[in-house]
């Protein structure tokens, strides 16, 4: 079987292929720009885009099983997808695993989250089999979140949120990669092992760290207004804002036991996050 991945410059993409590397399982890695391509043993490099389709089919030729990490946030990240969804397809990629989120559906608060429900119709609507790896929110983005006054700012209200460690998605796919006829057609949805809201978030951080960080909601209003001063384009500024309400409303709250029970093994924890990082 012929493995290719892409996102192999980035987080999850990088964690996988080092892992499946260090395993010595061959795989190919579609990337932007070969240069950045990490340098492991048993692995070949190809260029393409997610919206060029010639590439992405010529990149794609001979590959059975493929690791599809969602694209950067961009306002036609729905168009490159659907393009490089039917490249696989027409390539005769026969599985496709694909990094969406624990909250796609067509009407998600989350704005991006659409995009993510999208991608998932594309690729049930090819002959390709397919695994959905569901992410929450990625709990390593958390103390990003925290402005250089100490504040987290947005309108979360007491929501609460069960945010997934980068490297659980990471070792998930890893494991769907290494026995793929053991997760054909399968959806997670991969969380931490608590929901917190982002006061205790805060909380977590300032003891980590050794500084005073505390949760500040906003309003809808005071939220955008906040944001303003970075000159988002709107949908840049739905998908940051929207980010709260999501957790505002609950859609996030819910613990899944998907890492162990694919992994074996207990996921990250904030905690545990902050002291690897």
């Amino acid at each position: 079987m012929t493995i290719a991945i892409t996102g192999a410059t980035g987080n999850i993409g990088g964690a996988v292929a080092r892992a499946l590397a260090a395993d010595g399982v061959p795989f190919r890695m579609v990337v932007r720009d070969p240069a950045r391509a990490p340098e492991l043993p048993g692995t070949e490099v190809r260029t393409a885009t997610f919206a060029d389709a010639a590439a992405s089919r010529a990149a794609l030729e001979g590959v059975d099983l493929l690791l599809m990490v969602s694209g950067a946030e961009a306002q036609d990240r729905l168009e490159q997808h659907r393009t490089f969804v039917t490249a696989a397809a027409d390539a005769g990629v026969r599985h496709v695993v694909y990094t969406s989120f624990m909250g796609a559906a067509e009407d998600a608060t989350f704005t991006l989250g659409r995009d993510h429900w999208a991608t998932e119709q594309a690729i049930r609507a090819t002959d390709m089999a397919h695994t959905f790896l569901r992410d929450s929110f990625y709990l390593d983005f958390v103390e990003d979140l925290v402005g250089e006054d100490g504040v987290i700012r947005g309108p979360a209200g007491d929501g609460a949120m069960a945010a997934v460690a980068r490297a659980d998605v990471a070792r998930v796919a890893t494991a769907v990669l290494r026995d793929p006829a053991a997760h054909l057609d399968r959806t997670y949805d991969l969380t931490g092992p608590a929901a917190i809201t982002l006061a205790e978030a805060a909380s977590i951080v300032s003891a980590e760290r050794g500084r005073a960080v505390r949760y500040q909601p906003e309003t809808m209003e005071e939220a955008y207004a906040s944001r303003a001063r970075w000159n988002p384009e709107p949908w840049q500024a739905d998908a940051w804002v929207s980010t709260y309400t999501a957790i505002a409303e609950g859609a996030l709250a819910r613990v899944t036991g998907d890492v162990e029970r694919v992994t074996g093994r207990a996921p990250m924890s904030l905690r545990d996050v902050l002291r690897a990082g």
